[in-house]
């Protein structure tokens, strides 16, 4: 009698491993789904950072085009220095794109597979 009521206890070895592998899939799903929310999470707070240094990197170039027209009198040509400072920098940019590529993806993968 025990023996017959042993084996009607556990389950075959077949429904343990249908149990395992939806288990698994479902983990698999779950897991999925907090990857793709944090990343899309990382993705919406890194917008809100790049949007208010855009605007904090604006503002402060129309102040110091004010600034540097009013040092030298004459509205073009603190606009045109700001200019010249931004053509420095694109410069920089491109000479040295290849060094500056490498941290950047570094960096990416880094959040991507966090």
């Amino acid at each position: 009698m025990q023996d017959s009521d042993k084996k009607e206890q556990q389950p075959p070895i077949i429904d343990q491993v249908k149990d395992y592998i939806e288990t698994y899939i479902k983990l698999a799903r779950l897991r999925a789904i907090d990857r793709g929310t944090t990343i899309f999470a990382g993705m919406v707070t890194d917008l809100f950072i790049i949007l208010g240094l855009s605007l904090t990197i604006l503002f402060a170039s129309i102040t110091l085009a004010l600034y540097l027209a009013s040092v030298l009198h004459s509205s073009w040509q603190g606009f045109g220095c700001v200019a010249l400072i931004y053509i420095t920098v694109i410069v920089f940019v491109m000479v040295f794109r290849k060094s500056l590529e490498k941290p950047i993806v570094n960096t990416l993968l880094r959040k991507f597979f966090k």
